[in-house]
């Protein structure tokens, strides 16, 4: 009988291949939305890879640089350098733009970092690390930046030193790393009109502007010009140390939140990227739906084009099982033709993709397993209704 389904198949070729193309483009949409899912996983993981850290340190009742903001004084990390367990502190600052070359944009995050401190990239593909304490910046090759590149951020030209690779935002943006204190200006940098503004104000009020305090109006106006805040410090641990000894002093006498490895990986996963889950979960729903229907109903149409014949195999005494299973080799046939044509698809497209997809062999296996799930319920219909065909139908 599998000679009968495969003749069957011979004999309708065309219809079983193009069907099998759409159900194969199908799986493919179906297999990069869970590419693209693992792929935000994927990014929050490297991310923190990435930092090189153990600890972040942030903003009290904030849940972090990544998925809330957070600011706190640059000379916090003074305290933390000295606590039990800490090997190396750095601060750090994110900021997502858009950063210009010429008449071209990107969409970054822009890095402010202590080179050879956490944070700051563990390897380049090319150029060298910044040396320089301003206007040198590493980029992300996903960036589209080349070595010498002029990069502007805010009102500063920066020169591209160095190119890095796999270093991306949770949100899958490339970075840009640039030195600390620039990033700190660029944050917080207002425009010229804002700070004309800001100065009149400052001037005008009295408590400010006491001409029996010279210096004080001065003063005033440079704490409101620059900057002594960053999103996070960045702690590593000391050999013999385990974070959660680290993390609970900070917490209990410098009022900061500390997050090891694990709450970060929660808060990114768990929460920051739940809801894009959970709706890539309703796609992937979505699509089982429509695959499961385009299955059922090619596999019916074939069904009834052949009721004739499947009448002369009942009149000559063929079993109901042995109709059933042709019914379904054919459907599980065209399982596996959509499946292997949406594997290739999704392999050949995914790198096209503006965002990383992670194609994940367990994933695929899943996939094929389901396909054929899929196609086993949806020959159903069709098999109930050959069963039903009366074998007088051969010879009316």
């Amino acid at each position: 009988m599998i000679s009968l389904a495969g003749r069957d198949i011979l004999h309708a070729w065309p219809k079983f291949v193009l069907t099998g193309l759409g159900l194969g483009l199908l799986i493919g949409v179906t297999l990069s939305m869970a590419g693209v899912y693992r792929g935000m996983v994927d990014d929050a993981q490297a991310l923190l890879t990435n930092s090189g850290a153990d600890i972040w340190v942030v903003q009290k009742d904030t849940q972090g640089p990544y998925a809330e903001a957070s600011n706190i004084p640059d000379d916090a990390i003074r305290g933390i350098q000295g606590m039990p367990g800490v090997a190396v502190a750095a601060n750090v600052t994110y900021l997502n733009m858009q950063v210009k070359r010429g008449d071209d944009e990107a969409r970054a995050m822009v890095v402010g970092i202590e080179p050879g401190k956490p944070g700051s990239p563990a390897h380049l593909v090319a150029g060298r690390p910044i040396t320089h304490t301003h206007y040198e910046a590493l980029a992300d090759v996903k960036t589209g930046f080349a070595l010498g590149d002029h990069i502007r951020i805010r009102r500063h030209d920066y020169t591209v030193v160095g190119l890095t690779q796999r270093m991306v935002s949770s949100g899958g943006d490339p970075m840009v790393f640039i030195p600390l204190k620039d990033a700190q200006e660029a944050q917080f940098l207002k425009d010229n009109d804002a700070i004309v503004n800001d100065r009149a104000r400052t001037s005008a009020n009295a408590a400010f502007n006491r001409p029996w305090v010279p210096g004080l109006l001065d003063a005033v106006i440079a704490s409101q010009s620059s900057s002594h805040s960053v999103n996070a410090i960045l702690v590593q641990v000391k050999a013999g140390f385990t974070p959660v000894q680290v993390t609970e002093p900070i917490k209990r006498w410098k009022h900061l939140e500390a997050y090891d490895r694990a709450d970060m990986e929660d808060i990114l996963i768990a929460k920051l990227i739940a809801t894009s889950a959970k709706q890539i979960g309703m796609f992937l729903v979505i699509l089982a739906i429509v695959s499961a229907t385009i299955v059922a109903f090619i596999i019916y149409t074939m069904t009834m084009g052949k009721i004739r014949e499947i009448a002369v195999l009942k009149l000559i005494g063929t079993s109901h099982r042995t109709i059933a299973l042709m019914i379904l080799q054919q459907a599980l046939g065209l399982g596996l033709i959509g499946f292997f044509i949406g594997k290739l698809s999704a392999t050949l497209w995914a790198p096209a993709f503006p965002k990383y997809v992670l194609l994940l062999q367990s994933d695929a296996l899943r996939g094929l397993a389901i396909v054929m799930l899929i196609c086993s319920l949806a020959s159903i219909l069709a098999i109930r209704v050959a069963l039903r065909i009366d074998p007088a139908t051969a010879i009316s």
